[in-house]
C-alpha cells in the first residue's frame, strides 16, 4: 500500500512547461462563469456575518441563544470546528511530505491555505463570544500598569496559545513553500505585479545552492509543524475534558477530537479541490486519483471517529456512573436527538460509500458526501458541547438551546468569510506548487528531453 501511495497520479503525458502555463495562466486572465457564481455566492453568506456580527457589537451578545444552562452557544461549536478544518493542511503538508508521499504536491498548496484561511475564521468566535470584545488584549501576558495578568490554568487562555502557534507556523510554512513559485510568477508578469512578486519570493535565483538550502529549511519547518496536528486539537479538547461534566470529562477527547479532525479536514479538501479543478480548468494537474486518495484518507478516519463514538457509550456504559450514562441516553433519545443522528449517518454511514471505487471516483457523488461530512462534523461538537450542557446534575437548572438568527447568520458569514478568502487566493498566488509538482513528474527524461521525440 505504502508503494502505491507514494507514486504520483500525475499523466506521464505531462510536461513542464505545461504545469507552469496551467497554473499561472488563471492568475493573468478573467475569471470563469463558475468562479464568479461562487465567489458572489460567498460574497452574499460573507455580508450576511458582517450584519450579524455588527448588530451583536451594537446590543451585545443576549441577542445570541445562548442561556444560564447553556453558556458555550454555536459560536464555540463553530470554533472548534474551524480549528478541525485547519488540521487537513498541516497533515498534508508537513506529514506527508515528510513520509515522502508524492501525491500530496497537487493538492498541499490548496490546503495549506485553507488551513490559514480556517485558523482566521476561527479566532473571531472566542472574541465575539467573551463579550466586551475591545477587552481581547486582556488574553495577552504582557507587563503592564493595571494590575492584570492571565491565569494560565485557564482553558481559554490554553487556545490562544495553541491557535496563535498554530496560525503562525501554518503561515510561515506555507509562505516559505510559496518562495520558488513566486519568483516563478515574477519572472512571467511585468509592471507593478513584477514589482510585488519579486519582493515576496525575496530575490530567489533558483541557484543549486538555494535549493539545497531551501530544501533543508522546508524539512525543519515540516518536522515543526507535524507536532501541531497532535498537540492543537488536543489542547482544545483539554477545555472539555478537564471539567467535571458528563460527555465531558474523558480521556478519550485527545485522540477523538484529533482523528475528527483530520476526518473533517479532508472532508473539506475535497470541497475545496472539486470546486478549485472545476473554476480554474486544473483537471488534468489535481487528477481523480489525487481526490480518489483523499476519500480514502475520508473513508480510514471515519472508522476511527465510528470508533471513537462507540468508545464513548461503551465507557459510558461499563463505568458505572449514572450521570455518564444519561448524558448519552439523553443525546440518542433526548430533545436533540435529531443532531445526534444527524451526526452518526453523516460521520459514520455515508462515508462507507467510498469503499466503491466508482463513487471514489464520481465528482458529483464525492462533492455530495464531502459537504455531508462537515455537516456531521459541525453535529458532532453541537452535540458535545450544547447536549452536554443543556441538562446537567440539577434538574431545576435544565433548558433547551435553540440558535437564533444571529447564531445561524454568523456562522453562515464564517463560510462566506472561508470560501472568499479561498477564492481570492486561486485568483493572485499559485494554487498548485508549481516546483513540486514539477518534481515528481513520471518518467522525466523519456518526456522532458526529446527521447520521445528522437525514437
Amino acid at each position: 500500500m505504502s508503494a502505491v501511495l507514494q507514486e504520483s497520479p500525475l499523466s506521464t503525458d505531462i510536461r513542464v512547461p505545461e504545469i507552469t502555463d496551467a497554473v499561472v495562466e488563471p492568475m493573468d486572465t478573467r475569471p470563469g462563469l463558475l468562479w464568479i457564481l461562487a465567489f458572489l455566492l460567498a460574497q452574499g453568506a460573507l455580508g450576511i456575518g458582517v450584519i450579524s456580527v455588527t448588530h451583536q457589537l451594537m446590543h451585545g451578545i443576549g441577542i445570541l441563544g445562548i442561556n444560564n444552562t447553556v453558556g458555550w452557544g454555536a459560536y464555540i461549536t463553530d470554533f472548534v470546528f474551524w480549528v478541525g478544518i485547519g488540521h487537513a493542511g498541516t497533515l498534508i503538508s508537513a506529514i506527508l511530505f515528510l513520509f515522502r508521499q508524492k501525491w500530496r504536491t497537487a493538492i498541499n498548496r490548496s490546503a495549506e491555505a485553507m488551513t490559514i484561511f480556517a485558523v482566521m475564521c476561527a479566532g473571531l468566535f472566542p472574541l465575539l463570544h467573551i463579550g466586551r470584545n475591545w477587552y481581547a488584549y486582556w488574553l495577552i501576558p504582557y507587563p503592564n500598569k493595571r494590575d492584570l495578568w492571565v491565569n494560565f490554568n485557564s482553558p481559554l487562555l490554553w487556545d490562544v496559545f495553541a491557535v496563535t502557534t498554530y496560525a503562525t507556523t501554518s503561515m510561515v510554512f506555507w509562505y516559505v513553500g510559496l518562495i520558488p513559485d513566486l519568483a516563478t510568477v515574477r519572472d512571467r508578469v511585468k509592471g507593478i505585479r513584477k514589482v510585488i512578486f519579486g519582493t515576496l519570493s525575496l530575490g530567489w535565483k533558483g541557484t543549486g545552492s538555494t535549493w539545497v538550502h531551501y530544501e533543508r529549511a522546508y524539512a525543519q519547518f515540516a518536522w515543526l509543524a507535524t507536532p501541531l496536528v497532535l498537540s492543537v486539537h488536543s489542547i482544545v479538547s483539554f477545555d472539555f475534558a478537564v471539567s467535571n461534566l458528563p460527555g465531558w470529562h474523558t480521556t478519550i477527547f485527545p485522540p477523538y477530537f484529533v482523528a475528527g479532525a483530520v476526518f473533517s479536514g479532508f472532508g473539506m479538501v475535497i470541497t475545496l479541490l472539486v470546486v478549485a479543478r472545476s473554476t480554474m480548468k486544473l483537471e488534468h494537474l489535481i487528477t481523480m486519483d489525487h481526490l480518489d486518495l483523499c476519500n480514502k484518507v475520508i473513508l480510514a478516519t471515519s472508522w476511527i471517529v465510528s470508533l471513537a463514538y462507540l468508545t464513548e457509550i461503551f465507557i459510558a456504559w461499563y463505568g458505572g456512573s449514572y450521570y455518564e450514562r444519561y448524558a448519552f441516553l439523553n443525546r440518542a433519545i433526548g430533545p436533540y436527538w435529531w443532531a445526534y443522528w444527524t451526526m452518526m449517518t453523516c460521520n459514520c454511514v455515508l462515508p462507507q460509500l467510498f469503499w466503491f471505487r466508482r463513487i471514489r471516483r464520481n465528482l458529483l457523488i464525492m462533492f455530495i458526501i464531502s459537504i455531508f461530512v462537515n455537516v456531521g462534523m459541525w453535529f458532532e461538537r453541537f452535540n458535545i458541547f450544547i447536549i452536554s450542557l443543556h441538562q446537567d446534575f440539577l434538574p431545576a437548572n435544565w433548558n433547551y438551546y435553540v440558535p437564533t438568527f444571529f447564531d445561524w447568520a454568523t456562522t453562515l458569514g464564517s463560510f462566506g468569510m472561508f470560501f472568499t478568502l479561498f477564492l481570492l487566493f486561486c485568483r493572485v498566488l499559485p494554487v498548485i506548487a508549481i516546483a513540486e509538482i514539477k518534481s515528481v513528474l513520471p518518467d522525466p527524461v523519456g518526456n522532458f528531453t526529446g527521447k520521445k521525440e528522437a525514437e
